[in-house]
């Protein structure tokens, strides 16, 4: 396909197989709530045990007894408390995180002009995933702040329905700073983790489009294509969990009954930087390295599937 526009310019919305139109962009939006909603949902049991992990060490010490624990105190429910809010949480994040990226990815790429674009790639995907990042994290930060009060409350001190949890939350907002108490280390724990995210991935992609599958990507296979895609991802992603665990651990200490009214810099020197970047670190690297793959290969199946091509590579 041409890259240039039907004014006879380039145009970066004309570089993949389908010229990127409104179309387009819904339809990396849908595969962006597919992505992240059914991935993050789905290991809600790693989520809950890393929360009590980094909340009271003491009791939750590892991945295998703190689950242990939630089952013989609560049972099978008590490792899947929070699916609620983490499903239509990480759904919208997802939406404006893949969606968005794509949007300002090509924007970017405008502005820049061709050969600038060209030249500072990664510069590109890093502002595009940050942009979108910045939307994603405001529309999921009430639903995080309360999946993270549902996951780390001792039991029966808080609802655990999705509905009731809500409604309390939003009835202790001056307590719990609800709906956007937690934004700021939200974005300090999910730009940087997003930006690493994409910027490896892309990275990944082109190397292995540079070095091992020669040719050229469009000559691949879906399933040669979608294989690089999952590699890329899970690689990318085990980067991403060590960039971002002492901030995701923050975010979890926010919501300790014990930290109420401190601030992000008296809870840090508290616990210090080898606890924060260390405790749980193990979890959260296969956690996010296995979410990461199959986010991406969620979304590149998806995009894959309505003919817009897989992402990167270019």
């Amino acid at each position: 396909m041409s890259h240039l526009a039907p004014t006879g310019k380039w145009d970066a919305r004309y570089l993949g197989p389908v010229p990127h139109d409104s179309s387009y962009y819904a339809k990396c939006m849908l595969g962006g709530v597919l992505a992240c909603g059914i991935t993050h949902a789905g290991i809600t049991p790693l989520d809950v045990a890393k929360c009590n992990m980094q909340v009271d060490p003491g009791k939750y010490k590892g991945l295998t007894s703190g689950i242990a624990t939630l089952l013989r105190e609560e049972g099978q429910t008590g490792i899947w408390k929070g699916f609620g809010p983490t499903f239509v949480g990480y759904s919208l994040q997802g939406m404006f995180k893949y969606g968005l990226y794509e949007v300002f990815k090509d924007l970017y790429m405008n502005l820049a002009g061709e050969e600038i674009s060209n030249q500072y790639k990664p510069a590109i995907w890093l502002a595009g995933s940050a942009s979108a990042e910045v939307f994603a994290d405001i529309a999921l930060c009430p639903l995080e702040m309360t999946k993270v009060k549902i996951q780390t409350s001792p039991s029966g001190t808080f609802p655990t329905a999705f509905g009731a949890a809500l409604s309390q939350m939003s009835k202790t907002k001056i307590e719990t700073r609800y709906p956007f108490g937690s934004l700021v280390p939200l974005w300090s724990r999910q730009i940087p983790y997003t930006m690493a995210k994409f910027f490896f991935y892309e990275k990944i992609v082109q190397l292995f489009y540079t070095h091992v599958f020669t040719e050229p990507k469009d000559s691949y296979t879906k399933t040669t294509q979608l294989g690089v895609t999952f590699a890329s991802g899970y690689i990318a992603g085990v980067v991403c969990a060590i960039v971002s665990h002492p901030a995701d651990s923050i975010v979890s200490l926010l919501g300790k009954p014990a930290n109420k009214g401190k601030s992000f810099g008296q809870i840090a020197s508290e616990v210090g930087i080898v606890g924060l970047a260390t405790k749980g670190l193990g979890t959260r690297v296969l956690m996010i390295g296995t979410l990461t793959g199959f986010q991406w290969w969620i979304y590149d199946s998806f995009k894959s599937s309505m003919g817009l091509g897989t992402t990167g590579g270019k």
